[in-house]
């Protein structure tokens, strides 16, 4: 089995890229190294940000990364590009408390996946997941926002699904998918 390094303290996300990479024989090892999050408008600078970052730590196997938010149409796209920070600080009771006076719940879930070598320019896979976000959490399983988002298609908040059914629907599944397929197409370390 070959190793694909997971630049994450999200022991969730290994979860979901490990059940999806199985099959192509790849080992997904979390390497919480963490690196900065700039302040910018897209998931996009953020994942190249990162990816310069860790290059520059001298990895020595091909890794990945994500960058992932949520865009709350009724807070004008907030948190974004923050969502981690948001979660963090003011958490899901606070995301609900800024929409009591709106009526306007759509969002849209947005994933990039960075995926690079030691060295050279890093390959983006962008998923998005449009839904609507509840006024109270329900279920237990998943992470972050997962209680309170219902995707488009579904009557069950992320929590309430397991990860092969969440990722049937979700911007992380779309853009794992895109990246399983380039290391399918590549043949990802495969000798």
């Amino acid at each position: 089995m070959n190793t694909l390094y997971f630049i994450t303290g999200n022991k969730g996300k290994v979860h979901e890229a490990t059940e999806k990479f199985r099959p192509l024989g790849i080992n997904i090892r979390q390497k919480n190294l963490g690196y900065p999050e700039i302040q910018t408008d897209t998931l996009e600078d953020v994942a190249a940000y990162g990816v310069t970052h860790i290059q520059k730590q001298g990895i020595d196997h091909g890794f990945i990364l994500e960058d992932a938010g949520i865009f709350i149409d009724g807070l004008q796209g907030f948190p974004g590009v923050y969502s981690s920070y948001v979660y963090h600080t003011i958490g899901l009771q606070g995301i609900l408390d800024l929409l009591a006076n709106t009526l306007k719940c759509t969002a849209v879930f947005r994933s990039v996946f960075a995926y690079a070598e030691p060295k050279g320019d890093p390959h983006f896979f962008i998923g998005e997941c449009l839904g609507k976000i509840l006024k109270e959490e329900k279920g237990s399983q998943g992470f972050g926002y997962d209680p309170i988002f219902i995707p488009d298609g579904s009557d069950r908040t992320f929590a309430q699904m397991d990860t092969s059914e969440k990722n049937q629907f979700s911007h992380r599944g779309k853009s794992l998918e895109k990246l399983y397929n380039f290391l399918n197409e590549k043949k990802f370390m495969k000798n």
